[in-house]
């Protein structure tokens, strides 16, 4: 289901098409795509945003029960209709498995990809006492959260940003674990009282990375959405998805990918560029976490990705992927939410 938004803006249109960009109605998903719209119009072209509802808001199912598949579906359902032209989606939302009739023609330069600490009192994961409330809705989260051995309650969470961060105001629970590109995007940094280290959890392969999708056979658009591109971003992201696809994990699978395009010196004090990717698998209730690293070219980020993934399955990661948890005492906690959902 459909309904644009009048959001065009701008008096420096050209004559042609008005591009069509389909956006969950979440206030961080039309944040999100409202700097597509923007950009579009501040290069001249006409945009506007039309908003989609999908099966994920209106269910207040755990999202790793309904899967987040569902939020990308119904943006792909319109976008091969005809009734949208461009899909914004989180990145790390998108299947792994390329589908023909859609080419993702833009992936612009990602937020800070770390996850971020709201807790209360200002406090950092250090400092909060054993037993502490920690809210997540990601497996990944959970997993590395326990492995740090902090003694504290994980308990599953759902809702849109404001809902989370209303929890620790009011004393629901004593801290949430989010990703900090959604609160940059929607304002709302004051709330971080900690970002965490890579050390300590790698992110979600390509949070914090934004992915324009139109129809593969739309040249024209295809070569307007070009330009919102940011080659570094899209190599990270390209080998953090060839991690999580060669593992065979879906991207609520406890999986954390993280690569960085770095500067490096030759032997003869020449600059280069290479790509430095980190990964991590882990069982579900956080008893174990493989880490590996990789370092080569942005032109083999893809395969940086596979070999890396390699190496995880090698060390046990994919016998640890697939085991059953040996408690699930966190499952029985449900959060109450509205009917729609932010990562």
């Amino acid at each position: 289901m459909t309904a644009p938004l009048d959001e065009t803006n701008g008096s420096t249109e050209r004559e042609g098409r008005r591009w069509r960009i389909g956006t969950r109605g979440s206030l961080l998903a039309r944040t999100q795509s409202g700097t597509i719209r923007d950009a579009l119009i501040a290069a001249g072209h006409t945009a506007e945003l039309v908003i989609v509802q999908t099966p994920g808001d209106r269910s207040a199912e755990p999202v790793k029960d309904i899967g987040v598949g569902v939020f990308t579906s119904a943006l792909r359902e319109e976008l091969a209709a005809g009734t949208i032209d461009i899909a914004v989606h989180s990145y790390k939302d998108l299947p792994t498995a390329p589908d023909a009739r859609f080419t993702i023609a833009a992936v612009p330069q990602r937020e800070d990809p770390r996850d971020a600490l709201v807790a209360r009192a200002g406090m950092v994961l250090g400092e909060l006492p054993a037993g502490s409330r920690v809210g997540t809705s990601a497996p990944r989260r959970s997993a590395q959260l326990a492995a740090l051995g902090l003694g504290l309650d994980i308990v599953p969470l759902r809702g849109n940003l404001d809902t989370r961060l209303a929890a620790v105001r009011d004393g629901e629970l004593d801290a949430v674990l989010v990703a900090r590109a959604g609160l940059a995007r929607i304002g709302r940094l004051d709330a971080v009282t900690e970002a965490l280290e890579p050390v300590q959890m790698l992110p979600a392969p390509a949070q914090g990375a934004l992915a324009v999708e139109c129809r593969a056979g739309d040249a024209e658009l295809i070569e307007v959405l070009a330009a919102l591109d940011d080659p570094a971003t899209r190599v990270s992201v390209e080998a953090e998805r060839a991690l999580l696809a060669e593992l065979e994990a879906g991207c609520s699978a406890p999986v954390g990918a993280l690569a960085e395009v770095v500067e490096s010196l030759d032997d003869d004090g020449r600059i280069f560029d290479e790509l430095s990717l980190r990964g991590c698998a882990a069982a579900v209730d956080g008893s174990e976490v493989l880490r590996a690293s990789v370092v080569g070219s942005p032109r083999d980020a893809a395969e940086l990705g596979r070999a890396l993934a390699r190496e995880l399955v090698e060390l046990g990661a994919r016998e640890l992927l697939t085991a059953e948890p040996e408690s699930s005492s966190a499952d029985d906690f449900t959060h109450p939410s509205p009917m729609e959902n932010s990562r």
